[in-house]
């Protein structure tokens, strides 16, 4: 047996590290860690619970709006108060155009670029896709990143700026918008709209969220677009085989539509391959047995996080989540199999479970699913309504405020006493899909999902290592809070 260090990994969010076991050319087991400790969760203790408005988003640069979805969550339930409805649409809007231009990054940047190294050179389809997704000099990136500049400016319409905006909170958002920025807000959804039926996807976005079956995903294959160009890569190097899992789908659900989400909280196995089943929040767990991080409860609700930077057997500075004792995975895939996406559940029935493949169709459908529903909360906003309610003064009580970022189910507990945070936990996507072992033992997420994975005579320099890891477009910093 060979044992392997992979990292610090390029084109990742944060910092991360590999261990491999190889035998005979594949992976044996591995062990992911997360190598930064960040310390939010301790920074939140004894300030007043309004300021985990202020702090939380600047947890990351990339999902900060989702992080401000979270806090304000929490705060919304020690208050009771309700925000009007135009206060849940811009809020909607703001937070899918997050997303939006998170996956599209992903798809760009982080995940495409890996088919554009030379060890793919011999491929039929190299030259294409070298020109098109190269890092650096890919003609793609000239697309792409003005597509998603502009996409954000929808942030300085509803939020103010981007990240770590304040507009959002328990009550609503704090800023009212006028006709002209309505429409300018329309214009910016409709111009995106534009880039992604003409570069990423050539077809309406009503066909994207339409598809079906992996034979119309095949058909897809055939047409133009960036997309399809995945697609035939994929179909290529059989990535439906690559990077494989057979373990629960979690969504904490996102997207307030009255008392329902766009994306519904829940649970699917893809073992059982029955209907979407409730989500048992207080099931959740955090054990800390490989984390260098001290013992405490494993509640949410009640942990501690002090950290442990000797603590003997330790790899990892992130937790080790757990769904009634057993890990589980999230992001894309789990919310497109919980809303029952015929395409998602019939790409999991076909493969037993999770794979590279299905992990990056999840995310290209909800694009076009997102850019959909928020042009329609767009247009319903109504501008002589209120946006935004005055809670109650806070003084005590614990809550729990749980949202979908890009890459998955993201949670903020924490307790008040006399208007002052007492505790703050977060369990944030990555934490969820990048854990250590439990203290059972049992392996995390990526941890088992690189198990197998044939590495050859490339060792470190594997490209199904990276595409592997990044199926899941970890953000490190968030794992670590």
């Amino acid at each position: 047996m060979t044992r392997l260090i992979v990292g610090p990994f390029n084109r990742v969010e944060g910092d991360l590290e590999l261990t491999l076991d190889l035998s005979e050319g594949r992976v044996e087991a591995a062990r992911v860690a997360t190598t930064l400790y960040r310390g939010f969760e301790q920074i939140l203790v004894g300030r007043p619970a309004a300021d985990a408005l202020t702090i939380a988003p600047r947890i990351c640069g990339i999902c900060s709006l989702s992080q401000s979805i979270a806090a304000a969550a929490a705060l919304r339930v020690l208050t009771d108060v309700r925000p009007p409805r135009n206060g849940e649409l811009a809020a909607n809007i703001a937070h899918a155009a997050e997303n939006i231009a998170d996956h599209l990054t992903h798809f760009y940047l982080f995940f495409m670029p890996d088919f554009a190294r030379d060890f793919y050179a011999g491929a039929s389809w190299f030259p294409e896709v070298a020109a098109r997704f190269k890092a650096v000099s890919g003609a793609a990136a000239l697309e792409v990143l003005p597509a998603r500049a502009r996409l954000l400016h929808v942030m300085g319409l509803i939020a103010g700026k981007w990240p770590h905006s304040m507009a959002i909170q328990p009550g609503g958002v704090t800023r009212s918008l006028d006709l002209g920025e309505k429409m300018r807000l329309i214009a910016v959804l409709g111009e995106f709209r534009a880039f992604a039926e003409r570069v990423l996807f050539a077809a309406p976005l009503e066909k994207i969220a339409a598809l079906e079956t992996p034979d119309d995903l095949a058909e897809r294959a055939q047409c133009r677009g960036d997309f399809a160009a995945f697609l035939r890569i994929a179909a290529n190097l059989r990535l439906e085989m690559l990077g494989r899992l057979a373990l629960p789908l979690i969504s904490f659900g996102a997207y307030a539509q009255g008392g329902s989400h766009l994306f519904a909280r829940g649970l699917f196995d893809p073992r059982v391959g029955a209907g979407a089943s409730a989500l048992a929040t207080g099931s959740i767990a955090e054990h800390v047995a490989f984390s260098f991080l001290r013992d405490s409860s494993l509640d949410p609700a009640q942990a501690v996080t002090a950290p442990d930077m000797n603590k003997p057997g330790a790899y990892s500075w992130a937790k080790a989540p757990r769904l009634s004792g057993a890990p589980a995975e999230t992001g894309a895939v789990a919310r497109q199999a919980v809303r029952e996406d015929a395409l998602v559940r019939a790409l999991l029935a076909q493969a037993g479970g999770t794979n590279v493949l299905v992990r990056i169709v999840a995310r290209m459908v909800e694009i076009a699913r997102l850019t959909l529903a928020a042009e329609g909360w767009a247009r319903e906003l109504k501008l002589d309504e209120a946006f935004y309610e005055t809670p109650p003064a806070l003084v005590e009580g614990c809550g729990a405020g749980m949202t979908e970022a890009a890459r998955g189910a993201l949670g903020h507990w924490m307790s008040v006493e006399k208007g002052v945070i007492q505790r703050y936990q977060i369990v944030a996507p990555t934490t969820w899909n990048f854990s250590p072992r439990d203290a059972q033992g049992v392996p995390g997420p990526l941890e088992q999902a690189l198990v197998g994975v044939e590495v050859g005579s490339s060792g470190a320099k594997a490209p199904a290592i990276q595409h592997v890891v990044r199926s899941f477009d970890p953000c490190m910093v968030c794992t670590a809070h």
